[in-house]
């Protein structure tokens, strides 16, 4: 009987140490260096791979957990992992200080002349002896055989360009009023799609900071951990096409009745 009161204590105690360190938080900062701040840096969670940017102002809003290590880059600068540490959970703010990256050249010879890069004057500041051996060596056909020739110069084969199928099953094109095979006639779609994933990536991100976040936890009541479930609970009533015309009151009304039947439903489970 003792073993098995043991037993469920070490279990309810892993269970209860596994959830406080999985709890997400949200922490905002800013990102900046020697100069002021650093507008779109990169920000990502490496544990998550949840992600976002800073603004024009340089300001961020990301979720974490204890121990996440965040990765935080932007062009011409040197990239930085930063973990999260319960003291940086305690405060909800990180700023971060970046490094400018140094890119150094080759070493290169850098010999003296007295040319100004005019040619006019600078061909008369050269010695004859020296422009004649230059003239000498641009001009060397010592090693070139004019007794060969090639009488396969103007064949008609050498002149026309050949014939290249793109894509299986395509007819080249032949001349004017033939069908031509576009092998990238889908590049236009494949664009769309991936705007449209990278605006359903932010969106999450866009609306905490338009509506606050008092709004969604203390107003609405969510769950920190439930934020993005929450949002995939009211995706089919087409919030983020709401969003994304600007049309915020339908957007906070559906919210507001739907967050309702939602706590609900988690409470239940």
């Amino acid at each position: 009987m003792k073993k098995n009161v043991l037993l469920f204590l070490f279990v309810f105690l892993a269970l209860y140490s596994t959830n406080g360190q999985n709890k997400r938080y949200i922490i905002t900062g800013k990102v900046t260096d020697s100069l002021g701040v650093i507008k779109n840096a990169n920000i990502i969670n490496l544990n998550t791979y949840q992600g976002t940017f800073s603004s024009d102002e340089g300001l961020y809003r990301i979720f974490v957990s204890k121990g996440d290590t965040l990765r935080v880059s932007s062009i011409q600068y040197i990239p930085k992992k930063i973990v999260i540490s319960k003291k940086i959970i305690e405060l909800k703010k990180l700023d971060i200080l970046l490094k400018s990256a140094t890119y150094t050249l080759d070493e290169f010879e850098l010999k003296r002349n007295d040319l100004l890069g005019r040619l006019g004057i600078d061909i008369k500041n050269v010695s004859r002896d020296k422009q004649d051996s230059l003239l000498r060596k641009v001009m060397d056909f010592s090693n070139v055989n004019f007794k060969e020739k090639d009488f396969t110069i103007d064949d008609i084969s050498k002149v026309k360009p050949p014939i290249v199928n793109t894509m299986a099953g395509a007819i080249p094109m032949a001349g004017a009023g033939a069908k031509v095979a576009i092998p990238f006639k889908n590049s236009a779609r494949l664009w769309a799609l991936r705007s449209k994933l990278e605006q359903k990536k932010q969106f999450p991100y866009k609306i905490l900071s338009e509506l606050g976040e008092k709004f969604f936890f203390d107003e609405l009541k969510i769950p920190i951990d439930n934020y993005f479930h929450f949002l995939e609970y009211c995706n089919p009533l087409g919030i983020e096409n709401l969003h994304k015309k600007g049309r915020l009151l339908e957007l906070i009304k559906i919210l507001r009745e739907e967050s309702s039947s939602y706590l609900k439903i988690i409470n239940k489970e």
